[in-house]
């Protein structure tokens, strides 16, 4: 393991794939990189542990990747796709351990009418949830790692990218919903060493990059690679990821990178 990996938990869209009642080809696939759970990841460190996302396919993602370790989570943003596993998190707060959480002050005030149970301060039993939240407005330390926060455009709602630098190395961007990257943000992760990037579908959508806008991102920020990921039932891995740039790849459930 290096000294940071990453783990994308979830590359999906919010139906996940396959698509309930769905007869396309990429929900009928036999290639396992198109079973797509609702997008999330995994960070592990030496001295820190957290999550991106707790949407509802947690609990399986969790048990898949057999995560022991939790420190911290982090939202992008409070769409069900992305909370809606968020009492998941109730075995990593062993004796009433505190668990913090970040986000933005709407992400956590939506968070905590939808969890109301979790923080409303009547709950202090073991087995309960026992979220800390932290609003996010500025860069914090997990560990050695300073993490950024990055808005972004998705639809009406502002949502959280992050960045992960240690030893003053941008080693990787996370950026899994949005219409774009605003040049502020293109700024701030220029020549990052590894960038995942929101890439729906081909076709543009009013909330959410498609494949073009995401190589155009990628192309004008410059990292060494790029991973897309949020991806809709549009899309066949192999067929896409033979069709991209040859430093833009597919990201999948399950895939590992170290750095």
């Amino acid at each position: 393991m290096g000294e940071f990996t990453f783990t994308f938990l979830g590359t999906g869209t919010s139906q996940g794939i396959p698509v309930l009642v769905c007869d396309c080809p990429v929900c009928h696939s036999s290639d396992l990189r198109d079973r797509r759970s609702r997008a999330s990841a995994y960070v592990e460190t030496a001295e820190c542990a957290w999550v991106i996302d707790t949407g509802p396919d947690f609990r399986q993602q969790a048990l898949r990747q057999n995560i022991r370790r939790l420190d911290a989570v982090l939202l992008t943003h409070a769409h069900t796709d992305h909370i809606m596993g968020f009492d998941d998190l109730r075995p990593y707060c062993p004796g009433g351990r505190k668990l913090p959480v970040y986000g933005s002050a709407d992400t956590l005030g939506h968070l905590q009418r939808s969890f109301e149970f979790a923080f409303d301060g009547r709950n202090r039993f073991p087995g309960y949830l026992h979220p800390d939240p932290h609003i996010v407005d500025k860069p914090f330390q997990l560990g050695r790692t300073t993490v950024a926060p990055l808005p972004v455009p998705h639809g009406r709602t502002t949502t959280f990218g992050y960045l992960f630098v240690r030893d003053d190395r941008r080693l990787l961007a996370y950026i899994s919903d949005c219409k774009s990257v605003p040049e502020p943000v293109r700024e701030l992760i220029r020549g990052v060493d590894t960038l995942v990037l929101d890439a729906l579908r081909r076709r543009e959508h009013p909330t959410h990059m498609s494949v073009a806008e995401a190589i155009e991102a990628a192309g004008a920020i410059g990292p060494r690679q790029t991973f897309l990921t949020h991806l809709s039932h549009d899309l066949a891995h192999a067929k896409l990821e033979a069709e991209l740039p040859g430093n833009i790849r597919v990201a999948y459930d399950g895939l590992q990178v170290s750095l």
